[in-house]
């Protein structure tokens, strides 16, 4: 069963967040229904008594006018529980933000891992409904796709000092880079040459030539990867410097895994012009 409130959207600056609420326990259900309906950034409220009822709601609002902007969602359900259905919505393309409502605090740490943005424990009580509301705002504004940046034609040169050698070290040539400390490692066909410059700044200056954060250590070529896949719990980046050497595999965090599958997904090879 599915039941839809509608708030007052009056006075209300950004467009009003439509949020699912899932508990199986009914009084605690209407109890969260009712505490978000208290909140101003709050429209629509939809309900579900378990996470299968869930999924499908969400996956019926996928494309719609007002899609679920996020799921309050309870832990310990019967059949799929709360923690496997947001696992379940980490692999959707724009997942809803999730926010875990339990009374259960031993769970957190999993619930984080998943990107939840709050862990709220039972009974709910003074501010927090609107806090998790509030992070909800900053997760979705923060979601929202940058400017696409214009490509950057020019092949940028970095001198390299060694011993009283100066090498020039064209950032086409580049595979991937590498954090070490205040300096960073760039990795090409023929070696590996330290840089005093942040991954941070490299990954601003080229994000424009194809290059993409996967991991806080690492920064990739994308027109060099040629698949990634998973290991374990994780997952790796696999990057072929030149035919006559190996493929590479390098880890890719999971905050960074999405837009990693979207970048090579959405963005065919030809593309990169730069390369």
């Amino acid at each position: 069963m599915v039941v839809v409130v509608t708030q007052n959207l009056e006075g209300v600056p950004d467009a009003p967040l439509t949020v699912l609420a899932v508990d199986d326990e009914r009084p605690a259900l209407d109890e969260l229904a009712y505490l978000l309906g208290t909140q101003c950034d709050v429209g629509e409220i939809l309900t579900a008594g378990d996470a299968t009822t869930a999924l499908r709601v969400i996956k019926d609002r996928l494309g719609a006018a007002a899609p679920i902007d996020a799921v309050f969602l309870d832990i310990n359900m019967p059949g799929l529980d709360g923690l496997e259905l947001a696992g379940v919505l980490s692999a959707f393309a724009t997942p809803p933000v999730v926010v875990f409502v339990t009374a259960h605090d031993d769970r957190a740490v999993d619930a984080f891992d998943l990107g939840a943005v709050d862990y709220l424990l039972k009974p709910l009580r003074g501010e927090r409904p609107a806090e998790s509301v509030r992070r909800i705002r900053t997760a979705r504004r923060s979601a929202e796709p940058a400017p696409a940046a214009e490509p950057d034609t020019q092949d940028e040169v970095i001198p390299v000092e060694l011993g009283g050698v100066t090498t020039l070290v064209h950032r086409s040539d580049v595979a991937w880079v590498e954090a070490d400390g205040d300096y960073t490692r760039l990795h090409t066909a023929t070696g590996s040459h330290l840089v005093r410059i942040p991954i941070s700044a490299l990954e601003s200056r080229w994000q424009a030539a194809g290059f993409l954060r996967v991991h806080r250590s690492y920064l990739v070529a994308l027109p060099l990867v040629t698949g990634i896949r998973s290991v374990g719990t994780g997952t790796v980046v696999c990057l072929r410097v030149a035919a006559e050497f190996p493929v590479v595999e390098l880890p890719v965090s999971r905050r960074h895994t999405r837009e990693l599958k979207d970048r090579l997904v959405r963005a065919p090879r030809q593309s990169w012009t730069t390369r």
